[in-house]
Formats: structure tokens, sequence, C-alpha cells
């Protein structure tokens, strides 16, 4: 595998190791999150799926240890990223599976030859205000003065979308409001959103958010998951996070 200037990777496994990848050993590093959005994702065997701004891979990795026969469409701004998640897809046999486009989510040509897909998500850029974090790769993955335009990222997800395919972001809990209104922008409707507790009777610090894209049914609120109990995860959690189980979810 070729080698990345100035960029110390570290070698880490998910699903108890089913999933194995390399990552930048500073900055912001996947985990619970990408467990967490490719378990949300309602792909079934011989699906098509996409995701806006892959990184290293991780959530495509973790769907693709779920679901059989699936062919994965991942775009990646930062080319060293994008070859990143190549290697990582061939380090788990998978690289016949995985297409990984070098671009941007703003290029609405991007994807114009490419067949319509089943299902769509992404973890899109999360911070907004304050002092970017330290490291360029962080800072690129996570931060906007202004906030991330989830119009822009939903409406890439929505346009190659199947009639009623879904696309799945996941969120910090305070953006939710934004995630619908991006979706409905989109062309989705019948909009859920799924909070993700730490614990039992403390605030959602994340949720995910799902739409339809050209569905008229009407928008529910799921019944969430709590991560941690008072012995560590949660039966529910373990299940999702260990054993790769999709997340119950209508």
């Amino acid at each position: 595998m070729s080698t990345f200037p100035n960029l110390a990777l570290t070698h880490d496994r998910l699903l108890k190791g089913r999933v194995q990848f390399r990552q930048a050993r500073h900055g912001l590093r996947a985990g619970l999150d990408a467990v967490l959005l490719a378990a949300a994702i309602p792909a079934q065997p011989g699906d098509r799926v996409l995701e806006a701004g892959c990184g290293s891979g991780a959530v495509f990795l973790c769907l693709l240890a779920r679901v059989p026969d699936l062919h994965v469409t991942a775009v990646e701004r930062d080319p060293h990223m994008a070859e990143l998640a190549r290697q990582n897809a061939a380090l788990n046999g998978w690289a016949d599976r995985v297409t990984v486009i070098t671009g941007d989510v703003a290029d609405r040509l991007l994807l114009a030859q490419e067949p319509a897909f089943h299902h769509a998500f992404a973890n899109p850029p999360f911070w907004t205000g304050g002092t970017a974090p330290p490291l360029d790769l962080r800072a690129e993955a996570t931060h906007s003065l202004q906030g991330p335009d989830l119009s822009l990222w939903a409406g890439m997800l929505a346009r190659r979308l199947r009639h009623k395919g879904s696309v799945t972001l996941v969120l910090p809990a305070s953006r939710h409001s934004d995630g619908t209104a991006a979706l409905r922008g989109a062309g989705c409707g019948a909009v859920s959103l799924k909070p993700l507790w730490s614990r039992t009777g403390s605030p959602a610090k994340r949720v995910l958010v799902r739409g339809r894209r050209g569905s008229r049914g009407p928008d529910q609120l799921d019944a969430g998951l709590v991560l941690h109990d008072e012995t560590g995860w949660t039966e529910a959690a373990r299940q999702v996070l260990e054993n790769g189980e999709a997340l119950p979810w209508p």
C-alpha cells in the first residue's frame, strides 16, 4: 500500500474486528458515529448506495460488513483521504464493491452519469463558530464558521436517488431541525428522527435523521437508542456496535 507524506496513520478495527482500516492518528477519527450511521441505512443485498464525504471509509466498510452484495459509490474531496478509503476497501477484500470518487459535494455534475441509487448517507461537517480544530484534516472534516450547508449535502445525496430511496444523516442533536429542513428542501418526505442518548435521562447529543425522496408519508419521532447503562453498553447498543446488527427503524 502507498504511504501518505506527513500523515501518521493507525491501524484500527470496528465491529469486534470484522472491519479493519487505517486512519489519521491525529484529528478527526472514525468510531461511534460511523458504526451507528452504517447501522441506520436500510440497504438490502444488491442495492447501490452513495456516501458523501467518506473520509477513510469507516461508514461504508461497516455497512459492507452487514449487507452482502452492495455496491458503494463514495465521494471524498481530499485526494489523500479518497485514496486511503480505496486502500481500506481493498484491505477488507471489498475493492470490487467500492468506487471512491475524488470530488466535491457542491459539484452538481459529479454523479451525472451514475445510475440511480437505492440509499444515500453522510456524516456532514458539524462544528459551528469558535476556533477550528488545529489539524487540517480535522478542520476540513468538522468545522465551518457559518456551519455546514446541510442543504448542499442533502441535495447532492437526494439528486441521484430512486423514488422513495432514503437519505440518512448523523448530526449533533442541536442541528436536527436544520437536517429536517435540508431533507425537505431536497425533495424528501416522511422524515424520521432517531435520538441517540448516552444514558437514560440524559439529553441526546447525536441524532439520526432520515427522509425518503418523493415520499408524502407522515414524519415520525423514533424511540431512539440508549447507549450506556450501569454495566457498560446496553444490550441494544451492543448488538449494533459489536455484532454489526442494523438499528431497528421503520
